[in-house]
C-alpha cells in the first residue's frame, strides 16, 4: 500500500525542511506533502512571487508544498484530500519516526481489521513525569492516543468517518473516536519522539495539568476554539472561565 505523509506546520523553514530529510530517509517510498497556514502563504506570495510554495529542495523527492485555514484539522484534512496513499500519516513537524517504522506499519496493516495505527511516545528530553507519560502511550484509550504519535489511517476509513473536524485542538482525539466506531485502532510496539519544550517552558507539572484539565474540559463539551485560545497562551485553564 502507498503511504502519504502530511506534515501541518505553522512554516516551513529550514529546520523543518532538515526533519523531513530524516522522514524521507526512514520511509523512502512514501508521498511527503507539507501543509502551511494559508494566510502565511499568502504573505509570502506578496514577498516572494517567484518562489511562494515551492519545495525547499528540487527533484522528485522533494515534498509537496500546500495551504489550507490555519489550523491543525483543516491542514490535515487539505493534505489528506490532495494525497494519493492508501494509508495517510499526520506527523507532527517536531516529531521523529523510529527506524523500524516501515515495517511496523507493514506488520499492523496486513490485518484487514486496522484501521488506524499510532506509535508509542518519546521525548528529547529526561525527566520521570515524561518518562510516565511515555510509558503510558504504550496503550490505545482515549486518554492515551493522541496525534504526536504519528497516527495513520487507511484512506478508506478516514474517508467513511468524515477526516478530521476543523478544529485548532483536540482533533486528533476526534479522529480517533470515529475511526473506533468502524475500525480497530493498534499501537504499534515502537515509539515516536516528540519535542518536550513547552513542558521545559511552562514547567513539566504545570504542563500536563494543562494538558489534562484541557481534555477534561473537551470531553465535558467545551469549545476546541476556545480550548486552543488557552492552550497557546499557556494559561491555567481552572481559572479560564468554565465551559459553554
Amino acid at each position: 500500500m502507498k503511504l502519504s505523509i502530511i506534515v501541518p506546520t505553522r512554516r516551513f523553514d529550514e529546520s523543518i525542511a532538515q526533519r523531513l530529510a530524516a522522514v524521507q530517509r526512514c520511509l523512502p517510498a512514501a508521498e511527503l506533502l507539507v501543509v502551511e497556514p494559508d494566510d502565511l502563504a499568502r504573505a509570502e506570495s506578496r514577498e516572494r512571487p517567484s518562489t511562494a510554495l515551492s519545495p525547499a529542495a528540487s527533484g522528485p523527492a522533494a515534498p509537496r508544498r500546500l495551504s489550507a485555514p490555519r489550523g491543525r484539522g483543516t491542514q490535515c484534512d487539505r493534505g489528506a484530500r490532495a494525497a494519493g496513499g492508501d494509508l495517510l500519516m499526520f506527523l507532527h513537524d517536531d516529531t521523529e519516526l523510529p527506524p523500524d517504522a516501515e515495517s511496523a506499519l507493514r506488520t499492523a496493516f496486513a490485518d484487514p481489521a486496522v484501521g488506524m495505527t499510532c506509535f508509542r511516545l518519546a521525548f528529547d528530553r529526561r525527566h520521570w513525569l515524561l518518562a510516565v507519560y511515555a510509558w503510558l502511550s504504550r496503550f490505545e484509550t482515549r486518554l492515551t492516543t493522541f496525534g504526536d504519535q504519528a497516527m495513520v489511517v487507511r484512506r478508506r476509513v478516514y474517508e467513511s468517518v468524515g477526516g478530521f473536524p476543523p478544529w485548532p485542538l483536540f482533533e486528533d482525539v476526534e479522529l480517533a473516536r470515529r475511526v473506533r466506531r468502524v475500525a480497530r485502532v493498534r499501537k504499534l510496539p515502537g515509539a515516536v519522539t516528540t519535542s518536550a519544550v513547552r513542558f521545559a517552558r511552562h514547567g513539566m507539572l504545570r504542563q500536563q495539568l494543562i494538558n489534562g484539565v484541557l481534555l477534561a474540559r473537551f470531553f465535558l463539551g467545551d469549545s476546541p476554539a476556545r480550548l486552543a485560545a488557552i492552550y497557546e497562551a499557556g494559561r491555567t485553564p481552572i481559572a479560564a472561565g468554565r465551559p459553554k
